[in-house]
Parts: structure tokens; C-alpha cells; sequence
């Protein structure tokens, strides 16, 4: 099994970790995370459209009271994400990868479906929001297992000296969903008076996201399986995998600290950026859209570069310094911006934020898929990522919202997210002093 205590160093991996496959590198990164498109696009644009699915599905007097349901409604989902990670997870590592990212492939597609064609309240009362919750926790349940898989699929099938650069793509796919709703949200703007868009104009993205999902499927069935995972010699059973996991729980735990950072802020300044720049910050749907646009393009840019950077330098110099950067700057960034609002500001701080989001999402997913045990890779990683997503950045938009309306300081999510850099800081500070290691009970 691999070591802690080598994480981050330059360490040539065994002859059979290093895969074969027929198929071109890129191909294989274009099919493998084709699935994280879809998933981030959905996930986004429940973000960005809360207000219309408030109103669709949640009336209420209060708009307030009514977004808030919307974005229970979308963490609610996040806190299927460990059960996921459990029974998907294990079962990818036991059946196979390629099969496991079929699946989870399916069950997020049936979610995506239900929240496009259910009809609203006014149609069918209280079944209408409950399917919505329905479909939020199918998408949660097969998300649990999604990056985990995917993560793991790219480090397995990268070069020994370029893990850092090609597990990256995994989170640069979901900057692509990113990128494509922000401007199909933009067109539609264009296109649509407010009150059609208000009314079942917000459906469309939805609708077309349904329409790539089975070129996604198709596309995904093509995978080859890693040569690591084939020529394991033994494959766990499913209890086997938990006492594994359960003998690894600092391991897993401080895993998720990790991942505190990576998850919060990229909702804060993805999915929740819309939001805030409509209902706070008084910009108009257009200029949120295209505030989203820039971070999604930048996230796209920095996620690769800082993951080939970590390649070369070691993980942990990326991971300090932009988990320190970020508990020192997010609030007094946030700050300057609500004392200073304006488009061109929103853009300033984003960029900043989508910076340090990309730098050090770029080294530590890569070395959370180093630190877990290979057996159980699959398993413990998504259940480290699903814990950190559905305790921390699942609910950002809506502790984000919370917060403002509580504190009556518009800068707020500034301290949630500042908080989660001194959460990852000290994190990373367990990992590369070697306080916390892969517990083996075959090793001497």
C-alpha cells in the first residue's frame, strides 16, 4: 500500500499501478469525465435559477423563507452524498471502475429528469416539491461516488510524474458545465422577457441538460478499465472495505478537513455568486451571468496549471499557502465588496477567490487520491469528499443566505469561507507532519 508520509514528493509509482490503455489519454479524460459535466450543470443551475424554483415549487409570503426552502431543498441532496460514497463507492471497487461510473452515470440522470418535467406547486401541491427533493437526493446519492470515481480513474490511468496535472481535469470538466450554463443562462436572457423566463423559461437548460445525457452514457460506456484495478489480486469484500475504512478513520477524517476548503469555496463562488450578486450586491441577471462566466474560465485555467505546478514542487507548498491566503483574505475581500459594489469589483474578488480555489483544488485531489489505501481508494475517497461536501459545502448557499439575514452583515459568507481555509491549513499541517497515517494492520 502506498504511504502517508510520501504524499506530495516525486515518488515513481510501482510497474502496476502504471496502466496501458489502447486508447488515446485525452479521449480516455474526455469519456471519463464527461459524467462531472453533467452533474456540475445541474448542480449549478439549481443555484442560479433558486429564485424561479422557489416560486415554482416553494410558495411562500416571504421570499426569503421561500429561497431558503429552495436551498434546503439543493444541501438536502449533499447529505446523501456519504451513503453514496458507501454503497456506489464500495462497489466500484469491488466490481470495477468502469462499471461503477456507468451506473452513477444513471441514477444522476434520473434525478436531473425529475426536476425538468415535474410540474409546480400551483399544478400538483405538495408533490411537486417533494419530487424535487426526490430528484436532489438521487443526484446527491450517485454525486457521492462521482468525483471519487472519476478522481481515481485519472490517477490511475495518469503517468507516475503527472498524476497532479491529469487528476485535475476531473474538477476542470465541472468549470466546462460552468462555463456552458452561464452562457446558455445569458442567451435565454437575451431571448426571454423576465416573466416567460420566471414562469417555464428556467426549464430550458434543464430540458437540454436531459437532451447530452445520452451521448454522456454513450460516450462513458466506451471506458476501458485501469490496468491498476486489474491486476489487483484480490478484491475486497464489502466488509472487508469498511473494516479497512474503519481501522483508516483519522485517515478518512482528515481527509475530509482536506477537502473543507475545496468544497466551500468552489459553491460559494459557483453556485451561490449568482445569488448573491442579484439579491445583495443589486446586479443585474446578466451581469451575475457573466461575473459566473469569468470564474468558470478562470477555474478551468488555474485547476491544471497548479496541478502540474504540485507535480513539480510537492503537494503541501500549494496546499499552505492557499488555504492560509484564503483564512487571511476571503472576508476582508467581501468586505471591500459590499462597501465597494459594482460589476467590475465583483469580477476583482471572484478572480481572486477563484485563484486561490483553483491553486489548491489542483494539488489536493490528486493527494487525497495518494493517501488512501488502494484497495478501498474509491471508497474512502468519495466518503472523505461526501462528509466535507455534505457538512461544509453543501450547505454554503444556504448558511451563506442565513447569515446575511441573521447578522444583518452582508459580508458574512466572508468568515464561512475564511473559516474553511483555517479548517484545510490545519489539515494540511496534519498530513505532511506525518501526525496521521494509513494504519496497515500487514505492515511491520
Amino acid at each position: 500500500m502506498t504511504s502517508y508520509s510520501t504524499i506530495g514528493a516525486s515518488v515513481p509509482a510501482p510497474a502496476e499501478t502504471v496502466p496501458v490503455l489502447r486508447t488515446s489519454k485525452l479521449g480516455t479524460v474526455i469519456r471519463v469525465t464527461s459524467g462531472n459535466f453533467i452533474e456540475m450543470y445541474d448542480f449549478f443551475l439549481f443555484g442560479f435559477y433558486a429564485q424561479q424554483i422557489a416560486a415554482a415549487f416553494f410558495p411562500s409570503t416571504s421570499e426569503y423563507a421561500a429561497l431558503m426552502m429552495t436551498f434546503a431543498t439543493f444541501g438536502a441532496g449533499f447529505f446523501m452524498r456519504p451513503l453514496g460514497a458507501v454503497i456506489l463507492g464500495s462497489y466500484i471497487d469491488r466490481i470495477g471502475r468502469r462499471k461503477g461510473l456507468v451506473l452513477t452515470l444513471g441514477i444522476m440522470a434520473s434525478g436531473t429528469a425529475l426536476i425538468a418535467f415535474v410540474p409546480g406547486y400551483a399544478s400538483i401541491g405538495l408533490l411537486a416539491p417533494l419530487l424535487v427533493l426526490i430528484g436532489r437526493l438521487l443526484q446527491g446519492f450517485s454525486a457521492g461516488v462521482e468525483l471519487g470515481g472519476v478522481s481515481v480513474y485519472l490517477s490511475e490511468m495518469a503517468t507516475p510524474d503527472n498524476k497532479g496535472f491529469y487528476v485535475s481535469w476531473q474538477s476542470a470538466s465541472q468549470q466546462v458545465a460552468i462555463i456552458f450554463s452561464a452562457a446558455l443562462g445569458y442567451a435565454l436572457n437575451h431571448t426571454l422577457a423576465n416573466d416567460v423566463i420566471a414562469d417555464w423559461g428556467w426549464r430550458i437548460p434543464f430540458f437540454v441538460g436531459c437532451s447530452i445525457i445520452p451521448v454522456v452514457f454513450y460516450i462513458r460506456r466506451s471506458l476501458q478499465e485501469t490496468e491498476a484495478y486489474l491486476k489487483q489480486k484480490t478484491h475486497p469484500t464489502f466488509r472487508q472495505m469498511m473494516r479497512t475504512i474503519a481501522l483508516n478513520w483519522p485517515l478518512v477524517t482528515v481527509g475530509a478537513m482536506l477537502v473543507v476548503l475545496t468544497t466551500v469555496a468552489f459553491y460559494m463562488i459557483t453556485v451561490y455568486t449568482p445569488t448573491f450578486g442579484k439579491s445583495v450586491l443589486k446586479l443585474s441577471t446578466e451581469e451575475s451571468l457573466l461575473v459566473t462566466l469569468c470564474i468558470g474560465l478562470s477555474n478551468f485555467i488555474w485547476l491544471p496549471v497548479m496541478g502540474a505546478l504540485s507535480d513539480r514542487i510537492g503537494r503541501w507548498p500549494v496546499m499552505a499557502a492557499c488555504s492560509a491566503l484564503v483564512a487571511l483574505t476571503a472576508y476582508p475581500a467581501l468586505s471591500w465588496l459590499i462597501a465597494n459594489p459594482s460589476f467590475a469589483n465583483m469580477v476583482l474578488v471572484e478572480l481572486w477567490l477563484s485563484f486561490l480555489y483553483g491553486s489548491y483544488n489542483g494539488a489536493t485531489i490528486v493527494a487525497l487520491t495518494e493517501i488512501i489505501p488502494a484497495q478501498v481508494r474509491t471508497t474512502g475517497f468519495s466518503l472523505a469528499y461526501s462528509l466535507a461536501t455534505a457538512l461544509f459545502g453543501g450547505l454554503t448557499p444556504l448558511l451563506s443566505t442565513w447569515l446575511i439575514e441573521v447578522s444583518g452583515n452582508k459580508a458574512a459568507p466572508g468568515i464561512w469561507l475564511a473559516g474553511a481555509g483555517a479548517i484545510s491549513l490545519a489539515a494540511t499541517y496534519l498530513v505532511y507532519r506525518g501526525i496521521v497515517r494509513e494504519r496497515d494492520p500487514g505492515r511491520k
